[in-house]
């Protein structure tokens, strides 16, 4: 691999440490990149949701003392998004290379609409939460929802499968479902979205271990450890409707290559 290279990844991996502490989706810079780069697409969901792993340790220690005030929400709905995570990988590596090349352009297009629109949805979060008027050492006392375990599973089982903007979706969701502050709403979804990339990197170590490349994971765990402890204090001065437009631009780039594959494969 060529220097350029190395220094390219490396630097998506800390942009999308980044993104992931303000606005989320960072693997639409750093699966982009990869893509870019010639990897496989597989190679790419696997090797970049393996490096991010890091990143989503620090990003959860970040969140601590929001994810100690609900402590038994997060035991509810954690074994929710462990089982989804598992499907989501064990569709990756069984369903044919083919499948994952004709589907990942349609998550790609969803991942950023969801980015585009976040901005409306976790206003329209927040005001839910406050109609609700539950306070924040309340919020861990409340029953949760059938509906809401079945809706973490299934972004469990997306985040496993593509990764790419599960964090807007369990916002999304638990804006809707979860009544307490917004930052404990975002401690649950950072905690959520570790725990599915976690598991569905435990299963590519198990059973696609020849499809890992380990100088990527390294690169971009390097890169996202640094982007998630720096992130808040450099990301902040940053202005969110750039860092969405770099997404967005990156998430098209990944669109075009991935649909020029299609068309001379």
């Amino acid at each position: 691999m060529e220097f350029w290279r190395e220094a390219l990844i490396l630097l998506g991996g800390l942009w999308a440490g980044t993104i992931n502490t303000i606005v989320g989706s960072g693997s639409l810079v750093t699966f982009p990149i990869l893509v870019a780069l010639g990897y496989a697409p597989v190679t790419a969901v696997i090797s970049n949701a393996m490096g991010l792993v890091a990143g989503g340790f620090s990003g959860a220690w970040g969140y601590r003392r929001e994810a100690a005030s609900v402590p038994r929400t997060l035991l509810k709905l954690l074994p929710a998004s462990l089982l989804g995570g598992l499907a989501g990988a064990f569709l990756l590596l069984h369903l044919p290379e083919t499948v994952f090349g004709y589907v990942a352009p349609v998550l790609i297009v969803v991942a950023l609409a969801l980015v585009i629109f976040q901005p409306r949805l976790s206003a329209w979060a927040k005001r839910r939460q406050d109609m609700e008027h539950v306070e924040p050492e309340q919020a861990d006392a409340q029953r949760l929802s059938p509906v809401l375990y079945l809706l973490v599973f299934l972004v469990g089982v997306y985040g496993g499968y593509f990764t790419a903007a599960q964090g807007i979706l369990l916002m999304g969701v638990l804006g809707v479902f979860f009544h307490g502050s917004l930052q404990q709403s975002n401690a649950i979804k950072v905690i959520l979205s570790l725990g599915v990339n976690l598991v569905a990197a435990c299963s590519y170590l198990l059973f696609a271990f020849e499809r890992i490349d380990w100088l990527v994971v390294l690169l971009i765990a390097v890169g996202s450890t640094i982007g998630g402890l720096v992130g808040a204090r450099i990301g902040r001065r940053l202005s969110p409707v750039w860092l969405r437009a770099v997404i967005v631009v990156l998430g098209v780039v990944a669109l075009g290559a991935m649909l020029g594959q299609l068309v001379n494969g």
